[in-house]
């Protein structure tokens, strides 16, 4: 399990940045079609993704385990002249209220018995809102192992569509190219998403 120390740590040891400052490609694609509402962008990390929206009219909250990830976002949303709201804190504990679009990124957010995780998700959408869930393709665990990395122990986007229930519907199910490929260095050449929309 990473705590929020050692995300931290991952943070500090890139101090140019652990990542482009470029949006997702896919929740650029899949949110193209969505009127401006209220967000929440899990795992925000420097900020990208939430500065995005607030440029694109969103009502943004930006939430990271990492307290250096966020300092960074913040400062990103200053340079940028956005405001978005930023939060420090584990997405299953902590407190939030339903938004019109909830989405998440290669998330590491660790499955439980009692499934925690995948109800803080589905609480967090309002009725009417959308779930984006995009984890990485393509996903082998026996190289992940070598790497320390067990995917089995986390959620991953087919956790969550079979965890939904009748009151959403499944939009998007797909694993798909990256849009603008995969970053320099990275064997993760697709997108395993996964878009639903909360219908009551």
């Amino acid at each position: 399990m990473s705590t929020d120390a050692e995300w931290d740590a991952r943070y500090f040891a890139a101090p140019e940045g652990m990542f482009s400052g470029n949006v997702n490609g896919t929740l650029a694609v899949e949110v193209a079609d969505l009127a401006p509402g209220t967000a929440l962008d899990i795992g925000c990390g420097e900020g990208a993704d939430a500065i995005w929206l607030a440029r694109a009219g969103w009502d943004v909250t930006g939430l990271d385990v990492s307290a250096v990830a966020v300092q960074r976002a913040e400062g990103a949303a200053r340079a940028a002249g956005v405001d978005v709201r930023w939060l420090v804190g584990d997405f299953a504990t902590t407190e939030l209220d339903p938004f019109d679009l909830v989405t998440t990124h290669y998330p590491a957010l660790e499955k439980t018995p009692d499934r925690t995780v995948l109800r803080a998700l589905a609480a967090a959408v309002t009725p009417g809102g959308t779930l984006l869930y995009v984890g990485h393709a393509p996903l082998e665990r026996e190289a992940a192992l070598a790497r320390g990395f067990d995917p089995d122990g986390y959620v991953l986007p087919k956790d969550v569509s079979a965890f939904l229930d009748d009151r959403w519907e499944i939009e998007v199910a797909e694993t798909r190219p990256r849009p603008g490929g995969a970053p320099h260095g990275s064997a993760f050449t697709h997108d395993d998403v996964l878009r639903a929309r909360r219908l009551r």
